[in-house]
């Protein structure tokens, strides 16, 4: 299972993992306390609830590069361009946007 955190401008939004059965995103509950905290997409609205998908969340997805920029994205990091969260880790990183997508570590769990 790989896990991904997503930032909303430099706050720790939640985290998108990637399951046997398809994917999660899940809000952080200290940034649901936050009085600001904003939904990260008009699909994904903040609430406690738990998103599941049989596929990439297509806000997610929109974020992974296309064309020209996903054919030197998958050259240079010698990625499988059917790799959506392999992807969606390495090249949102810092998204034209507010929100970031960044690789989850052992210490982030």
């Amino acid at each position: 299972m790989r896990q991904a955190n997503v930032y909303f401008q430099s706050s720790f939004a939640g985290r998108l993992s990637e399951e046997e059965d398809g994917y999660r995103f899940e809000y952080n509950d200290a940034y649901l306390g936050q009085p600001n905290a904003m939904d990260i997409s008009l699909t994904l609205p903040t609430t406690q609830k738990v998103f599941r998908s049989k596929t990439m969340f297509p806000f997610f997805d929109g974020l992974i590069p296309e064309g020209w920029l996903l054919d030197i994205s998958v050259r240079n990091w010698k990625l499988d361009p059917k790799d959506r969260m392999g992807l969606l880790m390495t090249c949102c990183r810092d998204c034209i946007g507010a929100v970031s997508v960044i690789a989850s570590t052992k210490e982030d769990e």
